[in-house]
């Protein structure tokens, strides 16, 4: 079944513009992964007042089902910045199993070693397979295994979810 999930996504990206803000040090830049999180970075780039462009990183190359999955059309990384010795702050839309995150840390490392990485998320839906933990989630929602969540974004920009069975 497809339809719209009862949570606001625009309500929601405001938390996540005040938690952002809260773990901004001076100097962090902001790293979103392909699609969701990189549109959450640009809009956050902005919002916060936050000099430059935002990063985007693709999960692609290093995912553990690369040969079920192969390259997804996702985009590709795009790191705008110097990442050694920077402190990074890596945004994603929907948090599951963690493998997502897993794969965009060796994405990320791949460029360099940064200072500090952490990790501001949407939504956290729980079902974690790996240890891995978002520093900042707007929101914590409970769904079936079966179900997946999607943040959509309109022509105007505004966020919006889809819940796909």
């Amino acid at each position: 079944m497809n339809g719209n999930l009862l949570l606001d996504a625009e309500s929601l990206y405001v938390e996540l513009l005040k938690g952002v803000r809260s773990l901004l040090t001076p100097g962090t830049r902001l790293v979103g992964i392909t699609s969701g999180g990189a549109w959450l970075a640009a809009r956050l780039q902005k919002d916060l007042g936050l000099e430059g462009e935002a990063g985007s990183i693709s999960s692609a190359m290093h995912r553990d089902d690369f040969a079920q999955r192969g390259l997804a059309d996702g985009g590709q990384t795009k790191l705008p910045f110097e990442i050694n010795g920077a402190h990074l702050i890596v945004l994603d839309d929907v948090l599951y199993t963690g493998r997502t995150i897993r794969a965009v840390l060796n994405e990320l490392f791949d460029y360099g070693r940064p200072a500090s990485v952490k990790l501001a998320v949407l939504v956290d839906r729980g079902g974690r397979e790996l240890p891995v933990q978002a520093d900042f989630a707007a929101a914590r929602v409970a769904l079936p295994a079966s179900q997946s969540l999607a943040l959509a974004k309109t022509e105007a920009g505004e966020f919006n979810f889809s819940v796909k069975a």
